[in-house]
């Protein structure tokens, strides 16, 4: 007689969850809570002991931090804490860590020289990163973030300077600026030739014509040339090379502070040019000055 399949599917079947009902752990109707659904039961089993010591363990901690630190809102803001901590006091803490070695810097920059400065290698990497920081705070709205300068504000990158490139030279420039209204200012005027009537207009164009001839960049016009001789030698000297001591451009450079189309030169010799740097003595503190002078100086255009 053969086996019927169907029997023993059913046998292995049985056994299996005859098994199964073995290995499952006998509850009786008091370990459940009572609660059925679908006739499932909720057993009333407790929490795992180490779920439980870690549940104590974050309620002390929480009561912990309650009483040491800023943590229960209260009116007009949250308790303070036994520690008094907060992250404005921990913000002080850092700033007083930090000045408390500034200061050693600053007292050393104080004593010294620019050009002493100069010498000690910590020193000066210190002032630059300082001045750095205080050209991006008080120069960069008229020179640039890079100090690369805009029409009528000085590239201070380039070794062209209207007033000098040396340390002392920047110093000076800095403390009292640039027809500023301080009694030590750099002052001088460059006269308005076509407002004033000094000028014609033929006239001023033969000057342009000249002025551009000294860096090649138009022919040279003889009028012009015997204009500016009467006109533009005692600021600017007989070869048009300027006058650091009145502040009067190099005009054979062709680096030109307001531009250098027909123009713009036409705009320069008729109405004049006077442009205004603000003095910065009592403003910034004599260190930040040094600072800032060291790295103007080192931008790459600075004179030895």
């Amino acid at each position: 007689m053969s086996e019927n399949p169907t029997n023993k599917n059913n046998f292995s079947n049985n056994k299996t969850e005859k098994n199964q009902q073995q290995n499952l752990p006998k509850h009786t109707d008091e370990s459940t809570t009572g609660h059925q659904w679908d006739g499932i039961s909720e057993y009333n089993i407790g929490a795992p002991r180490w779920w439980l010591i870690v549940w104590i363990i974050c309620i002390i901690w929480g009561v912990g931090y309650w009483f040491f630190y800023p943590a229960i809102p209260v009116p007009n803001g949250n308790t303070t804490g036994s520690l008094k901590w907060s992250k404005y006091s921990q913000l002080d803490e850092a700033q007083g860590i930090v000045s408390s070695k500034q200061a050693k810097y600053l007292e050393k920059i104080s004593k010294l020289t620019l050009s002493e400065i100069q010498q000690d290698k910590n020193l000066l990497e210190f002032a630059l990163n300082g001045g750095k920081s205080a050209f991006q705070q008080n120069c960069s709205a008229c020179h640039g973030r890079g100090a690369q300068g805009y029409k009528g504000y000085p590239n201070l990158n380039d070794d062209d300077w209207l007033w000098g490139g040396k340390l002392e030279d920047i110093y000076t420039t800095l403390l009292y600026g640039i027809r500023s209204g301080h009694d030590k200012a750099r002052v001088n005027q460059m006269p308005a030739f076509g407002l004033d009537k000094v000028l014609k207009k033929d006239e001023i164009n033969a000057t342009i014509d000249y002025v551009l001839s000294l860096s090649n960049k138009a022919k040279h016009n003889a009028k012009g040339e015997a204009i500016f001789k009467a006109n533009c030698v005692a600021c600017h000297g007989n070869e048009g090379k300027g006058n650091r001591q009145l502040g009067a451009p190099n005009l054979t450079d062709a680096i030109w502070l307001y531009g250098q189309k027909r123009e713009d030169l036409y705009q320069t010799i008729y109405f004049a040019r006077n442009g205004v740097m603000p003095f910065w003595e009592k403003r910034l503190d004599d260190n930040t000055i040094k600072q800032l002078t060291l790295y103007v100086h080192s931008l790459g255009g600075g004179e030895q």
